[in-house]
């Protein structure tokens, strides 16, 4: 039998097949392997009748999130707050080169609006945002159509409300919603577990906050096709390899300056190509044999 994992719990795997979910132990060939199901991976498994299944073999995956660990997913909602935290353009930057590196759509959803006195700022970022393409959504009405059809991944630093966004989407999760910590300005960790549910025509997951995020680009070429405005630009580009700071012919830096690529896009995507080549030279640094 063929089905996809939605839920992974304590050595169990529980498994979708024709509306139909069978709970199932993984063999332990996969150990051998090096191999570990994740929820989002679709599979073989065997079941019998008043018995419990075994997973089989799991097919080639599309993508993976490490934290949480599922895969194979079609889009995620990046969760941002308007106050409380304040919306930073610089995180959010940072998960959308993770998951345009991981190949996910993103959509950028704001909350916590009421606490905005002035939207205008705000608003400001949502022209850049949907500029290049990136759905920037004020209200649940906007984000409900999105999820059809779609694998979708909620994601977002730990304090910007998700688990309370997820509740309004479906309220028979009861998700359990943490305090904001007026000390350190930031939420609990209040979700753990990852699982699929059935919502609006489409499945999502649940998914833990993040108070610090990292990413898997290593190379400043990789880092330039994670944003899509200065992908598109540096095709014209004098060198193959330029990284948009001191090049010559580089085609990047004038459409910042004539506002084609907004400035803080730009600002983030240097200081993300500084944090790689740092890391870069003190791994050199450290590998380096006297």
């Amino acid at each position: 039998m063929q089905g996809r994992i939605i839920k992974a719990l304590a050595g169990f795997y529980y498994v979708e097949s024709d509306g139909v979910v069978y709970q199932t132990r993984a063999r332990g060939n996969f150990r051998k392997k090096g191999q570990k199901p994740y929820v989002g991976d679709f599979v073989e498994f065997s079941a019998e009748e008043n018995s419990e299944g075994y997973i089989l073999s799991i097919e080639e995956r599309k993508n993976s999130l490490v934290r949480p660990p599922v895969v194979n997913i079609d889009q995620a909602v990046v969760i941002m707050s308007a106050k409380e935290p304040d919306f930073n353009p610089n995180l959010l930057d940072r998960f959308l080169v993770l998951l345009e590196q991981k190949t996910i759509r993103p959509l950028v959803y704001i909350t916590k609006l009421d606490l905005l006195e002035d939207r205008s700022e705000l608003d400001k970022f949502k022209a850049i945002y949907e500029k290049i393409s990136y759905p920037f959504l004020y209200s649940l009405d906007e984000l409900l159509p999105h999820l059809n059809n779609q694998v979708t991944v909620f994601m977002g630093q730990t304090g910007v409300g998700k688990s309370t966004l997820l509740n309004k989407i479906a309220p028979d999760l009861a998700l359990e919603t943490g305090e904001i910590s007026d000390s350190l300005g930031r939420g609990r960790h209040t979700t753990r577990a990852v699982s699929f549910y059935n919502v609006n025509g489409g499945k999502i997951a649940d998914t833990p906050g993040f108070s610090s995020l990292d990413y898997e680009v290593a190379e400043a070429e990789i880092l330039t096709d994670c944003f899509p405005e200065i992908a598109e630009t540096s095709q014209s580009c004098k060198f193959r390899t330029c990284t948009h700071t001191h090049e010559p012919s580089c085609a990047v830096k004038p459409a910042v300056e004539a506002g084609e690529i907004a400035q803080s896009r730009y600002e983030n995507y240097l200081q993300f190509l500084s944090e790689i080549q740092n890391t870069r030279e003190t791994y050199k640094k450290v590998s380096k044999k006297p």
